[in-house]
């Protein structure tokens, strides 16, 4: 079953924080590679996932492995 993960992240101050971010979420299993999509103006990800395999909370500790602080992050049915 397919999930809609929206992220909200913390100010993000140049474009390659965008690259990282989204290798950051293609690195999670069970992510849907093509749907990441970092808005830099919303400084948000948006992403859909496989909720049988992997949860928001992996998705988050992804980001946040990488030094990104996540300020919020739910869910909602694609």
């Amino acid at each position: 079953m397919m999930k809609k993960a929206v992220i909200q992240l913390e100010e993000l101050a140049c474009p390659t924080c965008v690259k990282k971010i989204e290798a950051a979420a293609a690195s999670v299993a069970g992510v849907d590679k093509p749907s990441i999509k970092v808005m830099f103006n919303a400084s948000k990800l948006k992403v859909n996932f496989d909720e049988q395999k992997v949860t928001i909370e992996a998705i988050k500790k992804a980001i946040e492995d990488i030094g990104y602080a996540v300020l919020k992050a739910k869910v909602i049915p694609v």
